[in-house]
């Protein structure tokens, strides 16, 4: 006599299920590590952004060149408004424009245009950043601190990156030289 089987044993739907969730277990770990993996670009892109917005005010403010030299983070108190408005008309010296740039700039890079419960939620984390001028070659330096710890990112950096921020474990940097003539 021949015993036929029909359909599929108990222990092979167990192994099945154990194959299933470890293949769903790895492709869940995938998915939080590219999620870290772009916000980290993510981070890195809006230090970029902020970076080369201070590039372009001081090329458009060249005669205060010189005094755009300094750190920041974010502790610059408000000075006189140079925005200039739909139809209006703002008057402002040069010390005074470079003034309102380095107070827009560090108010842009902490976050604070984007506000969720009176907390600014859209800059970077505890980000410095740091200007060094030697006549026309400028070295704009951003660090803020990343979701991950993995090195310190001034480690390999120049001795000016290094001096930036506050050293950790997850501090990011961006360095950009550049020359404004």
């Amino acid at each position: 006599m021949s015993a036929k089987r029909n359909g599929f044993s108990l222990i092979e739907v167990m192994v099945s299920l154990v194959i299933l969730t470890v293949g769903l277990i790895g492709i869940f770990n995938l998915h939080i590590v590219s999620k870290r993996g772009s916000f980290e670009a993510f981070q890195q892109t809006q230090a970029s952004y902020y970076i080369n917005d201070i590039i372009n005010r001081m090329r458009l403010n060249r005669a205060e060149l010189a005094n755009y030299e300094g750190t920041y983070s974010g502790s610059t108190t408000a000075p006189k408004s140079c925005d200039v408005g739909v139809g209006g008309n703002s008057l402002c010296s040069l010390i005074e424009t470079r003034s309102w740039d380095l107070y827009q700039w560090e108010r842009l890079f902490q976050g604070d245009n984007e506000q969720l419960s009176g907390k600014s939620i859209g800059g970077l984390d505890s980000a410095t950043a740091c200007i060094d001028i030697n006549v026309s070659d400028v070295t704009v330096v951003m660090t803020w601190k990343g979701i991950r710890g993995t090195s310190d990112g001034a480690s390999a950096g120049s001795s000016f990156a290094k001096n930036c921020g506050t050293t950790s474990d997850r501090r990011r940097v961006l360095e950009i030289n550049t020359a404004i003539l």
